[in-house]
């Protein structure tokens, strides 16, 4: 009985230490495949000399005396069992009169489309002569990882010798080696890993393909050979085109759900858009909000007058059922006179307004974001330029357009006027659903404003420049009502996207109060919401 228990203890301490040994070296049953930047300028492979007998070293050894280029071993591997994990790749190299550098590398890849964290000791290299010595790589594995590849590499002339090369989880507070570090690592985007997972899928089908073409060219030469018949080449066609068909089909399923997990991710919000880049610090905005994600960090947007603190809150206080914008507009001005504003009185380009102010928006259905109401207060700047060197002049109850004795460098005629607008707006931006939370955010994609303003003249000026007798300079301004309206109203309109609209507005009081036609202020511009 005693010797029993004795054999069970020793088997089960053997199985034990075997899978022990598999885990932590379970990469080194892989075969090692070589490389070379150009062929036929090193020997690669296992080194059979007795000195090295049971010792599993591999070589790498230069064959011209003069190379150019590298030879590299190495290895490909799954990276599942080291996703979030530091990694540190180990193993003994020996060299000889290596001339310029050696080294172990190692890769971590996103498919071929980006490398995640590399390392190849190209600064603190091997070279010369030197005994065997333990090299250590230490990099970390972003979860997005779809391979790590790792080796030995020889460039220039010279041997070196390696073995007992291994892969083994570290903590994380062991630093990494790289310098491409995989902890700096930032998010691959949406588009990026789409495409990448496509690329591969197309990558699957090409390689086997072109594996069962190469297979079938080898039947048909062993059928002209006379070394199998045709009906039995034509059977092992049948076999290998269902062999390669089925393995097209497992390992583009891998791939399809890691592009439907993607998918899933971005309705999720777990994947970054490409345009979307992440910022941390302060950062001063000038202009509209952008669409960069806050880290731990501070947004001053200084047209919006607005601070945020950190994503979360930049994301609440926009997606709030009532938001303010600064508003600021420019563009065309003229007047519409007989209904009609051709052949005008006053030149198109350089008849200008501006006008900036303050807009609430207010969501009017709690749980849709397409309406809203926006309303507030502006000041409006309408600058007539008149041509063929005349100006206004006041005539009684009337106003009048008369053509100066000297010609004028400047004739302008400035209307300011605190204005109330109002408007429907559609905003085609969509709610967004993240952590099982709404949010109603305005200015991120399609917009439709409807409305009108009403409000009062502030004041009125007329600015004129001439060169006077003796061909002086001469700025001439006069302030007065020029029996201008002190009440106006309008009807406006906008079209957009994001901050950016095209806006009209037309005034539906004449400018005049008394003149025998009238005339209507016109405005087309740009208008900017910045929220």
């Amino acid at each position: 009985m005693q010797k029993i228990i004795l054999f069970t203890t020793i088997l089960l301490v053997a199985i034990v230490t075997q899978l022990t040994a598999q885990e932590k070296d379970s990469v080194q049953s892989l075969k090692w495949s070589t490389g070379q930047s150009e062929p036929k300028r090193f020997e690669i492979g296992p080194d059979k000399s007795p000195e090295f007998t049971n010792q599993n070293v591999f070589t790498i050894k230069s064959i011209k005396s003069k190379i150019e280029g590298f030879g590299s071993s190495m290895r490909t591997i799954n990276p599942d069992l080291f996703l979030g994990k530091t990694v540190k790749m180990s193993g003994y190299v020996k060299s000889e009169k290596v001339k310029s550098w050696a080294g172990l590398w190692m890769r971590v890849d996103y498919y071929s489309t980006e490398v995640l964290a590399f390392d190849n000791m190209h600064n603190r290299a091997i070279k010369g002569t030197t005994d065997w010595e333990k090299y250590e790589i230490v990099l970390f594995v972003p979860k997005d990882a779809t391979s790590i590849s790792y080796g030995v590499l020889l460039d220039g002339t010279g041997q070196i010798w390696f073995k007992d090369v291994t892969l083994e989880v570290v903590e994380d507070t062991v630093p990494e080696t790289g310098t491409n570090k995989g902890r700096e690592h930032k998010s691959i985007s949406f588009e990026k890993k789409a495409k990448a997972i496509a690329n591969q899928i197309k990558t699957i089908t090409d390689d086997e393909k072109n594996a069962l073409k190469t297979e079938i060219d080898s039947l048909d030469k062993q059928v002209v050979d006379g070394s199998i018949s045709k009906e039995k080449a034509d059977a092992l066609k049948l076999k290998k085109a269902q062999v390669h068909a089925a393995n097209i089909d497992t390992k583009i399923a891998v791939e399809e759900e890691k592009l439907n997990q993607l998918i899933q991710d971005k309705v999720n919000e777990k994947v970054e858009d490409e345009n979307v880049k992440k910022r941390s610090g302060t950062s001063i905005i000038i202009g509209g909000s952008n669409d960069s994600a806050i880290i731990d960090g501070t947004e001053i947007n200084v047209t919006s007058m607005k601070v945020y603190h950190g994503q979360k809150d930049k994301e609440n206080r926009q997606s709030k059922r009532t938001t303010s914008q600064f508003v600021f507009a420019l563009g065309a001005n003229n007047l519409v006179t007989d209904k009609q504003v051709a052949n005008s009185d006053f030149k198109y380009l350089k008849s200008h307004f501006y006008e900036w102010g303050l807009t609430y928006n207010t969501r009017i259905l709690k749980e849709d974001n397409l309406l809203h109401f926006k309303y507030g207060v502006s000041l409006m700047y309408n600058n007539l330029r008149a041509t063929d060197d005349r100006y206004f002049q006041k005539n009684g109850p009337q106003t009048d357009l008369v053509t100066s004795p000297v010609h004028l460098d400047e004739s302008r005629f400035r209307n300011v006027y605190v204005m109330v607008p109002l408007h429907l707006e559609f905003d085609f931006t969509k709610k967004e659903v993240r952590d099982d939370a709404s949010y109603f955010r305005t200015h991120k994609s399609a917009r439709i404003g409807i409305g009108g303003y009403a409000g009062f003249r502030v004041k009125s000026k007329q600015i004129l420049c001439f060169d006077d007798a003796v061909g002086n300079d001469v700025e001439q301004k006069t302030k007065g009502n020029y029996n201008v309206n002190d009440f106006n109203y309008g009807l406006s309109t906008y079209v957009g996207y994001k901050a950016t609209s095209l806006y009209l507005k037309y005034d539906l009081q004449p400018l005049f109060e008394n003149n025998p036609v009238d005339q209507n202020n016109i405005s087309l511009g740009l208008r900017f919401d910045f929220n």
